[in-house]
């Protein structure tokens, strides 16, 4: 299963500044981590990974430093700040409520969603 780009693109802010809160990180390294969290179901890309970030640092959400890897290579390293933490609570709590909307709607059917088929 593959979850669609809607529901992708809604989850990858706090994804990724949760995934921040847990430390610095650079690009590649959070595109891994969401791979891991998701067990690749996420598809999340660079294309996708790299605006958002720099989005989130154009509104103070995230600090972006430059570094060396240990094989020497420059990176971008990204770390959240107040602001981003705080917005990161806020993501959370909106996200606690629209899963627990769900899993009630869910629990109602018994976890099945009934399908009506029309005839045209």
């Amino acid at each position: 299963m593959r979850i669609g780009k809607d529901l992708t693109a809604a989850a990858a802010t706090p994804l990724v500044l949760g995934i921040l809160a847990d430390g610095d990180s650079y690009g590649y390294a959070i595109l891994q981590r969401v791979g891991e969290l998701s067990g690749g179901e996420l598809d999340f890309s660079d294309g996708m990974l790299y605006p958002l970030l720099h989005r989130l640092e154009r509104l103070g959400h995230v600090e972006a430093t430059w570094g060396t890897s240990p094989e020497g290579r420059r990176r971008k390293m990204y770390r959240i700040t107040a602001r981003g933490a705080a917005t990161l609570a806020e993501h959370r709590a909106q996200w606690a409520v629209v899963g627990s909307a769900l899993r009630r709607v869910w629990d109602q059917r018994g976890g099945h969603v009934p399908f009506a088929v029309r005839e045209a």
